[in-house]
């Protein structure tokens, strides 16, 4: 589990104080976690890079002594984040049992110093070795793999096909006026946008991997559709598309290009007789060297990648080179882009590197160039920057493309949409827009965007705008398109799974895990977004999400637990049974298939408390709520004109109670609570009230 907590953003992550309250510490930001010791027991906690209330996550603790070994009586292993580590004495007795990487910076000759000076205890050392032993014992006797076993894929039919369903499961369809959807596979249909030939398959840092394959939604609806034309309009790229799988190596064997590492700079003039220490071939050209080792490397060393472009028109090509380190790009041996000196901070590498430099180059088409890149590891670099994350080595990332005038390929784009019958815009981020290391400064879409979608709205009113993103973003076109389709990052199958959506093969199902805002400001957390002055301020404190909107009154754009079908449903005859005995309140709707096709609906039970009290309130002792509170949900399927009863229980402890901040422990008041069951967060609901006679404290797991 990870990561263990309050690590809710990235600026200056290594450094920001976040600032919360103990109520809304664990009632927000510590309940998952909670839940997964309750339902799953996991084996490893993964603490934060960031501090909580003054503290370092591995340092803190209150949190993982305290709350998570002592209260929740978990008995798993502490790891730190990499790097994550912030001392010697305080990690050991606060409860990290392991740094991570290694070898280790604050351990080894430190922690002996520690133990040998009595800043720790030698019981306490023993018990956080006793924790590595424990999880080394389970891991080994656990595991179905066997010593030195080959590494497999997991990328069978089976998978692929759980793949599919679970991209077509999650899309959430916004809106759909005068029926736009689904759309008819026999007619033609425009696919324009700047995200329609790329897979927005996941989002960025650690948690992108190279996928075995991906399927973007041109592809997956080319897959179902007889007659399909596409054009770009505009480019989304935040950073020059990385440029490895468009080249060849110079012998021209093999897709991608040469990596060749070297302990000497290229000498500025002569031959070349320096040694490679190593060649490897590879076809990613976001080189990052965060693990890489060789026992004949220098302190400090360098890299060179080479390879040949083969541009299929002539024309202009924009080049980008970032670079955690110093690095040159030279085409046929000329300097295109220099990232040397003068360097300026940027996003990539997860902060630790620059911004994009960027160079152009008239290309010749169908003639070969080589294309060269020498690169010097981050010791090479003054650039140093404060609050990030520094892995260490370095790393360079290629991109480049043909240059696209955007009037009039956007132009273009709005002709094709006036010749068809149906379009599908499709439009969002991506990994390079949404990722570790950075924050999103807006919600806008990538540049251009806005404006691409407006045109195509206005040439053909049968569009359907196809939003890939994790985060909400900015509609000002919202009220002019007649259906929005929200597909996130929806892994290798997801533009088969967006294509079974649109065309009807998969009924919608999915719901909105956030408040989409009509604008910034209406964020919960508008005023509180960044590292100011070294901390950041919990200011909504438990009101976090669709609470903030319904406690205020505040209209969202589409509120939490939205999304349609391509059927309707209706719900009747609520029914709340309070269960004392097993501490349940046993919640019961009706609902029915009232549409023309099978499909599902996702029924979510709200608990309202006695007495939200007003924001307002001047009385000493009230403890203010948010007005309604997610307590659970059901998910039912259902043929066309079929019905049903939904059963959804309610943990009655769980369902009534808040964070006593006095008493340091869950309160359930007494008094009567009122559950209102939807299909979002606002719509007319079902309700029906019960009674909690007695008041109640308790604290510790629920499972």
């Amino acid at each position: 589990m990870k990561h263990f907590a309050c690590n809710d953003m990235e600026s200056a992550r290594m450094a920001v104080d976040i600032q919360v309250t103990e109520r809304a510490l664990r009632e927000v930001y510590l309940l998952p976690f909670m839940i997964a010791v309750e339902m799953a027991n996991p084996r490893l906690f993964m603490t934060a890079y960031n501090k909580i209330n003054g503290t370092h996550a591995p340092d803190n603790e209150h949190l993982l002594q305290e709350i998570l070994r002592d209260e929740w009586k978990w008995n798993g292993l502490v790891v730190s984040d990499w790097f994550g580590s912030y001392s010697t004495a305080e990690g050991i007795n606060a409860g990290q049992d392991l740094e991570m990487p290694g070898p280790s910076r604050w351990r080894a000759g430190a922690l002996v110093h520690a133990v040998t000076s009595n800043k720790v205890k030698r019981s306490t050392l023993d018990e956080r070795v006793r924790k590595i032993l424990q999880l080394v014992k389970h891991s080994i006797e656990k595991t179905s793999i066997p010593p030195n076993a080959p590494e497999t894929q997991l990328n069978s039919q089976e998978h692929i096909r759980l793949l599919r369903e679970a991209a077509a499961e999650s899309v959430v369809l916004l809106k759909n006026e005068n029926n736009i959807l689904p759309l008819n596979p026999k007619k033609k249909v425009a696919v324009i946008g700047p995200n329609a030939d790329m897979t927005a398959y996941c989002g960025g840092g650690s948690a992108s991997l190279r996928a075995y394959h991906t399927i973007s939604p041109l592809e997956g609806i080319e897959g179902l559709a007889s007659d399909v034309v596409f054009s770009k309009g505009i480019y989304g790229h935040r950073s020059l598309p990385q440029i490895g799988k468009i080249l060849r190596t110079v012998d021209g064997k093999r897709q991608g290009f040469a990596l060749r590492v070297y302990n000497e700079p290229r000498p500025s003039s002569g031959d070349d007789t320096r040694r490679v220490i190593e060649e490897r071939f590879l076809d990613d050209a976001n080189v990052w060297f965060v693990d890489y080792e060789n026992p004949e490397l220098a302190e400090v060393w360098y890299a060179e990648i080479e390879g040949v472009l083969t541009p299929e028109k002539s024309g202009v090509w924009d080049f980008g080179l970032s670079v955690h380190g110093t690095g040159e790009f030279f085409i046929d041996g000329e300097l295109v882009v220099s990232n040397v000196t003068n360097q300026t901070p940027g996003s990539s590498f997860l902060g630790c590197g620059t911004i994009e430099e960027t160079g152009a180059k008239e290309l010749e088409g169908g003639k070969e160039y080589n294309l060269l890149v020498r690169w010097g590891c981050d010791k090479t670099s003054n650039l140093k920057v404060s609050g990030v994350v520094d892995f260490g080595q370095g790393g360079l990332r290629l991109g480049g493309c043909p240059r696209l005038e955007q009037p009039t390929a956007l132009n273009e784009a709005v002709e094709l949409a006036k010749t068809v019958d149906q379009v599908v815009l499709c439009v969002g981020t991506s990994g390079e827009w949404e990722s570790e290391g950075q924050d999103r400064p807006n919600m806008s879409l990538p540049p251009g965007s806005d404006e691409l979608i407006s045109a195509v709205l206005a040439a053909n009113p049968n569009t359907v705008v196809l939003i890939q993103s994790g985060t909400p973003i900015s509609m000002p076109w919202v009220d002019q398109a007649n259906a929005i389709a929200q597909a996130w990052f929806g892994g290798n199958e997801a533009g088969n799974g967006i294509a079974d959506v649109l065309f009807g093969v998969v009924n919608p199902a999915g719901k909105l895990p956030i408040t989409m805002p009509r604008r910034v400001a209406d964020n919960p957390s508008a005023l509180n977004f960044r590292s100011e002055g070294g901390r950041v301020l919990y200011g909504e404190d438990v009101h976090v999400g669709y609470r903030w909107y319904d406690t205020l009154g505040i209209e969202p754009l589409f509120p939490f637990g939205h999304g349609l079908s391509y059927t309707t449903f209706e719900l009747s005859q609520i029914s709340v049974i309070p269960d004392t005995e097993n501490q349940e309140v046993v919640v019961w709707a009706k609902v029915a298939n009232t549409g023309s096709r099978a499909g599902a609906a996702v029924l979510q039970a709200y608990v309202k408390p006695p007495s939200a009290t007003p924001l307002t309130a001047l009385a000493r002792d009230t403890i203010t709520r948010s007005s309604k509170e997610l307590k659970g949900f059901a998910k039912v399927h259902l043929e066309q004109g079929a019905n049903t009863i939904a059963e959804i229980k309610l943990d009655l402890l769980r369902a009534t109670s808040y964070w006593d901040e006095r008493e340091d422990c869950w309160r359930s008041e007494a008094g009567e609570y009122t559950v209102l069951v939807g299909t979002s967060s606002r719509c007319a609901f079902l309700e029906q009230s019960f009674t909690v006679e007695k008041s109640t404290t308790w604290r510790g797991l629920r499972g």
